[in-house]
């Protein structure tokens, strides 16, 4: 276990100098990222803790939601980096499970006591819908700031006057 964990350090050690300067998230993009932090979190658990099999049930029950979710964020990141997306979505992922495993690394021996218990929850849910908002409240760790876009302003139209 521990091997696994070194070898996602050592892989974060070289997307380190990767800086992610993004565009603002629109509301579906914040649901991706949301989505992607708890989807890295328990296969992080799942690795730390022996839980493979409850990961595997998890990605079989929500597979369409977890597809879904994973268009949008490449949908975000091909709106941010155009021609070098894949690249930068690609070190995104690498860099969400560094900073799931360094979490876990920080709480220690107390952590799959604290985790386990989230696979339970997830696949409790009744619907795969729902899913996004588990992940929302959940709030994963990630290795980014996702910046939500301010709300569009309605601007009052005036209204001619007659005379």
């Amino acid at each position: 276990m521990r091997l696994i964990v070194s070898a996602l350090l050592a892989t974060s050690l070289l997307s380190a100098g990767t800086v992610l300067a993004q565009p603002c998230a629109r509301p579906a993009d914040v649901t991706a990222f949301d989505v992607a932090g708890l989807k890295s979190k328990l296969m992080v658990t799942a690795l730390t803790c022996n839980q493979q099999d409850r990961y595997n049930d998890f990605v079989q029950r929500f597979r369409g939601e977890l597809v879904s979710q994973e268009r949008a964020l490449h949908s975000y990141f091909v709106r941010a980096f155009g021609g070098r997306a894949q690249r930068e979505k690609d070190d995104y992922i690498t860099s969400l499970a560094n900073t799931q495993s360094q979490y876990g690394i920080r709480q220690g021996t107390l952590y799959c006591q604290q985790n386990i218990g989230m696979f339970t929850e997830v696949l409790a849910l009744a619907k795969a819908n729902e899913l996004s908002g588990f992940a929302a409240a959940r709030q994963a760790p990630q290795p980014l700031e996702v910046t939500a876009c301010a709300a569009p302003t309605r601007t009052a139209q005036a209204t001619p006057t007659k005379r």
